[in-house]
């Protein structure tokens, strides 16, 4: 019996573990690694969604780069190019109508969402600051205007009777503030350390301060994302132009876009090679609306970084 005890089992006759038992549980669905099949489908899928959207992009932009003549045998838009012109984009930008619409465009995004995000982003921390005056009031007027709205008639009055229509300003106050982007703003506000601003205060530093040296450097990734919204908004926008503006050197380029591609009218102020027939009214279509995507194109990979750390922790947090 001892010696029956002393030995040690051998390790070919040992009894084997049955699945699962020690070993770790199995893996969600979403967690496993996926198959070749699997991986070769959606590197399918996304590469059709790439070449759905790079697509017309390439024709818009090889359009706008090709003479009359190149135009003319295509029979329109142009997907292989025959060389490369850019009479179009020297036309455009050489004066007249399209350049200064660009300028108003330029200056009423950045006038626009510098007063846009300082409204935006004091209103959202005195909101966050949950013993600040008139907190739950003001916060339930702000969510109630995103269910209810006066409509396009009282705005218009309203606008009017403040003496803002032909002016500038009639393209950035009317669409100011957005207040998803204040809630988003302020959710994020909140997630900051409360015993990081107590510190503060008890440091002898007031809100200004607290705000412009603490919360807004944390803050950094969201107001980002923010200013690009309110930034593409602007620069997007068409719509209040056309309503409050009748002067057309007032025009932003959004506008002046849609009169060249609907109502096929040639921008006012370019040379004679478009009424000679040397250029081709549908490459400075396609010019134009290459300028109006080429802004957001180029800032948006700089934001692009922020987007997931911005709008989840914001959106989903507090």
């Amino acid at each position: 019996m001892t010696a029956v005890l002393g030995t040690r089992p051998d390790p070919g006759k040992t009894r084997a573990r049955k699945p699962g038992r020690w070993s770790a549980p199995p893996r969600p669905v979403w967690e496993e690694e996926p198959s070749p099949a699997g991986q070769a489908g959606k590197g399918l899928a996304l590469g059709l969604a790439c070449l759905a959207i790079l697509f017309p992009l390439w024709i818009v932009v090889v359009t706008s780069l090709q003479t009359k003549r190149t135009i003319d045998e295509a029979g329109g838009l142009v997907v292989i190019p025959k060389g490369i012109t850019f009479v179009a984009y020297q036309e455009l930008l050489g004066g007249g109508q399209v350049q200064r619409a660009a300028l108003v465009s330029v200056g009423v995004t950045v006038v626009g969402t510098l007063f846009s995000m300082a409204v935006s982003v004091l209103c959202a921390y005195g909101l966050s600051r949950s013993g600040s005056l008139g907190h739950r009031w003001i916060l339930m007027s702000l969510l109630a205007t995103m269910f209810f709205g006066a409509g396009l008639i009282p705005t218009y009055l309203l606008v009017q009777a403040l003496g803002l229509t032909d002016t500038y300003l009639a393209l950035i106050l009317p669409s100011a503030v957005s207040v998803f982007n204040i809630l988003v703003l302020r959710a994020f506000f909140m997630n900051i350390s409360q015993e990081l601003l107590d510190s503060a205060r008890i440091d002898g530093a007031g809100e200004w301060r607290i705000l412009f040296r603490i919360v807004m450097p944390l803050s950094r990734a969201v107001i980002a994302v923010i200013s690009l919204f309110y930034a593409v908004g602007y620069w997007s926008a068409w719509f209040n132009a056309s309503i409050y503006l009748t002067d057309q050197d007032m025009m932003p380029l959004q506008n002046v876009m849609i009169q060249l591609v609907q109502k096929q009218e040639r921008p006012v102020g370019l040379s004679a090679q478009i009424n000679t027939g040397q250029l081709s009214p549908l490459a400075i279509q396609m010019a134009v609306m290459v300028l109006a995507l080429l802004p957001v194109a180029v800032l948006s990979p700089f934001v692009q970084k922020h987007f997931k750390k911005g709008m989840l922790t914001g959106a989903v947090k507090g």
